[in-house]
């Protein structure tokens, strides 16, 4: 395709309502249905739970302003991708894009998939856990259908998510309401010495803070999509405001009616918590709890590709993944080469991904991004104060938010070193192994030219300009 071709733009579609609901839709996942157990058990007590839970909350809070103020100074797609591209260079953002392409985002869709797929297949398996590779099937059909859905349509997914954020919420509202009838009633007794058995160190809080932190992921999700966004100067700090704020309420309320209705034991033994806490307070209406947990799992997955899809397609348009990923369909205007790619990957990481194992690795690659991204929010304030800043955070915010990334990133090594964390850390660094050749000498571009001009033709697809 030649330079004089008018190239085409991704429209803004998105306005405030869908951006609350990227956000929260996305965060409200599997995670407040997967992981208190882990959490509470890690940390060993309900009342220590709850502050893991609320100090999540305000991390997040705390970091998606600092975001907020990073997506408005640089108004482009790509998330953390492109704010490290800007402010620590290409190497790093090259990295950071190896590692988030090839493993990050596809961990958070397989480990999305496994809980929904646990989910659906719970109610036909109530004495004994589900086969595996009936667990694994369903989750790889429910990466199929959304990747279809997203390739297909912007507003259709945009629908979805909509739809599945209502539904959520109204599950989670039966769960509050439930465990504050039990409170009511009198049933207080989990929380009377509630501190008792905490497990105070640097590993269980570490491990703590990344169960629950995967139930908040999501939370910067509106940053990869700022060219797709209405008005981004007003909706991206408003969305994320309303949102997480909702959000943080809605867990610690979820928290304490599991608490409520559960004994910390039974709650640690439970491998599906909204079916066990069903099955106490519905009785025979259980099973719905595995029906809403399903169905926030799959509106959480579809967040999850439509801003994956994103990441992806921003990079090659910089130049650091092939251009075939930096195209979008010539009429439905969306990225479908860059979706195709990522749901090719999550089907290769869920073979032999386990959800907990998923969880852990996740959160801790992701931070450690978290953190050189605020770095470079704490640089641009510093050198660069004359840029325009619709949308302002004070210095310190970014500062402390370093802080706890960083901890978070040492703590599981520190005071638990267990050798999985170093073949992650090594997958993080080769991508400035992979970088020198490939994107720095731009070593076999022949083969590659020919390839993307046999995808162009076969996929209907065509470059796309910035939406500034």
């Amino acid at each position: 395709m030649d330079d004089k071709t008018e190239k085409l733009n991704l429209k803004r579609e998105v306005g405030l309502v869908g951006a609350v609901s990227l956000i929260g839709g996305t965060m409200i996942g599997s995670g407040i249905f997967m992981s208190p157990q882990t959490v509470l058990s890690t940390i060993g007590s309900p009342g220590a739970s709850l502050v893991v839970w609320a100090c999540c909350g305000l991390l997040v809070i705390m970091a998606s302003f600092c975001y907020a103020e990073l997506g408005t100074v640089i108004r482009e797609s790509g998330g953390e991708y492109i704010y490290i591209l800007k402010t620590s260079g290409p190497v790093i953002a090259f990295m950071l894009i190896f590692s988030s392409v090839l493993f990050v985002r596809p961990a958070g869709v397989a480990g999305i998939s496994l809980s929904f797929a646990q989910y659906v297949v719970a109610p036909f398996y109530t004495d004994c856990p589900p086969p595996l590779l009936l667990v694994k099937g369903m989750a790889a059909v429910s990466i199929l259908v959304l990747a279809t859905v997203n390739c297909l349509n912007v507003r259709f997914a945009m629908k979805i998510q909509v739809f599945f954020m209502v539904a959520k919420l109204l599950a989670l509202v039966v769960i509050i309401i439930g465990g504050l009838v039990m409170l009511i009633r009198g049933h207080t007794e989990n929380f009377e010495n509630s501190f008792e058995n905490t497990n105070v160190g640097l590993n269980p809080i570490g491990i703590a803070f990344y169960q629950g932190l995967w139930s908040y992921d999501g939370w910067n999700n509106l940053n990869y999509v700022t060219e797709e966004l209405k008005r981004p100067e007003v909706n991206l700090p408003r969305a994320v405001v309303i949102a997480i704020s909702l959000v943080t309420g809605l867990y610690l309320l979820v928290n304490v009616s599991y608490l409520t209705v559960m004994t910390p034991k039974e709650l640690m033994s439970s491998s599906a918590v909204a079916v066990t806490w069903g099955n106490k307070v519905l009785g025979s209406w259980g099973w719905t709890m595995s029906v809403a947990a399903a169905l926030s799992a799959f509106g959480s997955l579809n967040g999850t590709f439509f801003s994956g899809g994103r990441v992806c397609f921003v990079a090659a348009r910089e130049g650091h993944l092939p251009d075939i990923l930096a195209m979008a369909h010539v009429r439905r205007l969306t990225p479908s080469p860059a979706l195709i790619f990522t749901t090719v990957v999550s089907l290769l990481v869920l073979i032999p991904g386990d959800f907990q194992s998923i969880v852990n690795f996740f959160s801790f690659t992701a931070w450690f991004f978290y953190g050189i991204t605020l770095s470079g929010l704490v640089y641009l304030k510093i050198k660069k104060p004359e840029l325009p800043r619709p949308y302002k955070v004070p210095i310190i915010l970014p500062i402390l938010v370093i802080i706890v990334a960083i901890f978070l990133v040492l703590a599981p090594i520190l005071d638990n070193p267990q050798i999985e964390y170093l073949y992650v850390s090594l997958f993080i660094l080769s991508g400035a192994i992979v970088y020198v050749p490939f994107i720095h000498f731009k070593l076999c571009p022949g083969l590659l030219t020919k390839l993307t001009v046999f995808l162009q033709l076969l996929l209907e697809v065509a470059p796309t300009e910035k939406n500034l």
